[in-house]
């Protein structure tokens, strides 16, 4: 391979330092792909464990890393001018619907002024496409089971999920204006190895390990399609190849949300199986051979009770279907958990 064509092939992966985008960036890598990471590395949660992931990422030699925040608008555009980026994965963002709660101008800050510096950036680089994480939680207030992309989302809860309703508003403005493939993909729940400290596969774990109780909001009334992180990764990889085209079936009579006369798009990648909340825990009592001590709360603010993902316009563009069983992907998590902090 030519050193011009493997410049072509250069993709932006955005919060390379994080969960989803570090095991992103690393399968790319593994198929021989060149990557550009960009990572803030910010203090959000343990900065060791994202280096960690980075020190995983920097032995591929078509691995380049930039320590950056996204929201700098002069170093995104010096960073879109300077390299030869083909398509743009964007991952980075501040994450957390509780931690909204409490410091609301991180997100905007995190996820709006940062997705403006990435739709600038492919606006003057053309790129040939945008895929983006958005969120079920943009669901919000909706109870009709199982969540499609062809539903309203007019209700948000928090502030985290506005920001990402933001994003999809923003990126199908850019697609319609300036012609770039837009795919936003709305992430259910995602777990699994080098997850993050503060979801609460980790916080229970870490809590039952210890022996010390856990928190069971809702009073364990709660469903969550959760989604193994190498299903997120499959299907992350397989949109990113197929850029977003207009819907020639699409009518502004009848205007359907997740399509559009534009090239832009949206799907759910979940794992399309909502579990009780007492049965995750059931299984990680069982992968960690301890019980857990539980303390029932009432449900929090910004929390649904429920999430249930409808994949099938994924499924029909790509012909892939998440299906990792949570007794598998707890199982996993479990035994790096075990390895990583030597427990």
């Amino acid at each position: 391979m030519s050193a011009d064509s493997t410049e072509d092939r250069m993709t932006l992966v955005t919060g390379s330092a994080g969960f989803i985008g570090f095991h992103v960036a690393k399968r790319l890598l593994e198929r021989g792909e060149r990557v550009l990471g960009v990572d803030n590395v910010n203090d959000y949660y343990d900065v060791r464990l994202k280096e960690a992931r980075l020190a995983q990422l920097t032995p591929f030699d078509t691995f380049r890393f930039l320590k950056l925040d996204v929201a700098d608008r002069d170093g995104m555009s010096a960073l879109f001018e300077t390299h030869p980026i083909r398509r743009v994965i964007h991952l980075a963002a501040q994450a957390g619907v509780r931690y909204s709660l409490v410091n609301p101008y991180a997100y905007v800050n995190g996820n709006i002024i940062s997705f403006l510096n990435i739709l600038e950036g492919c606006r003057q680089r053309k790129i040939e496409h945008l895929v983006y994480a958005s969120s079920s939680s943009v669901y919000g207030g909706n109870t009709r089971m199982p969540f499609s992309v062809a539903d309203n989302v007019d209700h948000p809860v928090s502030l985290y999920a506005v920001s990402k309703k933001a994003n999809e508003l923003m990126a199908h403005s850019y697609a319609h204006l300036y012609h770039i493939p837009c795919t936003g993909l709305r992430f259910f729940t995602v777990y699994g190895p080098w997850g993050r400290p503060d979801m609460a596969l980790f916080i229970f774990t870490k809590a039952i390990l210890e022996d010390k109780p856990i928190d069971v909001f809702n009073f364990g009334n709660m469903q969550r399609d959760f989604t193994y992180i190498d299903d997120i990764v499959e299907g992350v990889i397989r949109i990113a190849g197929k850029p977003a085209e207009p819907d020639k079936a699409w009518s502004g009579s009848d205007p359907a949300p997740g399509s559009s006369s534009a090239p832009y798009r949206i799907y759910n990648i979940g794992n399309h199986q909502p579990v009780e909340l007492l049965r995750f825990i059931e299984v990680l009592e069982k992968a960690l051979g301890k019980k857990a001590r539980m303390n029932h709360l009432p449900l929090q603010p910004g929390d649904v009770p429920a999430t249930y993902a409808d994949v099938q316009s994924l499924t029909d563009k790509t012909g892939f279907t998440p299906k990792t069983s949570i007794e598998t992907g707890v199982e996993r998590f479990v035994a790096w958990y075990r390895s990583y902090y030597r427990v």
